[in-house]
């Protein structure tokens, strides 16, 4: 008489149950992740933004004014000199006076679709614009939104 052999490897339903949990894992974690890099990078546009609101009260210090398009040549504040060097995010300024400027910071590659911006008056703006789901302003306005939901 000849003993039974012992089987060995995975049955059809075990190897399903694991590629099922897979699944599921992927389904979590992936979103997850896409958010979590994309929060990562918002901190490229708000540093930058407060970075050139100091450059642009610093040159205000200095010259009595953020813009002179009388002088010969025109003075302008070299931090609204469009900066397009960072990876994510352009920054220009726009509504540009003597008196007043708001400087923007425009998403560009995988972070298109988010503005951010700042005036003299350090009111702070964010908008979405074809941003990915959940992005949504900050109510009452003046932050910058940092994460989905509006939080800032």
């Amino acid at each position: 008489m000849t003993l039974p052999h012992k089987q060995r490897g995975f049955t059809l339903i075990e190897l399903m149950v694991v590629v099922a949990i897979i699944g599921i894992l992927a389904g979590i974690a992936i979103p997850n992740y896409s958010d979590y890099v994309t929060r990562s990078r918002v901190p490229n546009a708000t540093s930058g933004l407060a970075t050139k609101r100091t450059q642009m009260e610093q040159f205000f210090q200095d010259n009595h004014t953020f813009s002179d398009t009388v002088a010969v040549p025109p003075i302008v504040a070299p931090a609204c000199v469009n900066d397009t060097t960072n990876a994510y995010f352009d920054f220009a300024c726009d509504s540009l006076t003597a008196t007043t400027y708001r400087v923007i910071a425009t998403g560009k590659g995988p972070m298109t679709g988010f503005t951010y911006t700042v005036n003299q008056s350090n009111v702070k703006t964010s908008a979405f614009s074809g941003a990915p789901a959940g992005w949504v302003p900050h109510t009452p306005d003046n932050c910058w939104v940092t994460s989905k939901g509006g939080a800032c």
